[in-house]
């Protein structure tokens, strides 16, 4: 996996049936834990396929913390 994705990367997820899923990123978002997009992240993806990755980001608080989450948002363009 690479380190930094960008906007129109492939991200490819091997199922256990042996088939893979090719997902192509649209976005990436750094959120502040206090304003996290939930209805983007989880709400409907207009009928199709998407993926979310998300981890934690933005700025290390005094309590050892991420302040934020990154989000990044792809949908299914098909199998390899």
């Amino acid at each position: 996996m690479r380190k930094e994705l960008t906007k129109d990367a492939r991200i490819e997820v091997h199922r256990e049936d042996g088939t893979t899923a090719v997902f192509a990123v649209d976005a990436i978002g750094t959120f502040k834990k206090d304003a996290f997009p939930t209805d983007k992240v989880y709400g409907d993806t207009r009928g199709r396929p998407e993926l979310r990755l998300i981890t934690c980001g933005g700025n290390l608080a005094q309590d050892r913390h991420w302040d934020s989450d990154v989000v990044v948002f792809a949908h299914l363009t098909g199998e390899a």
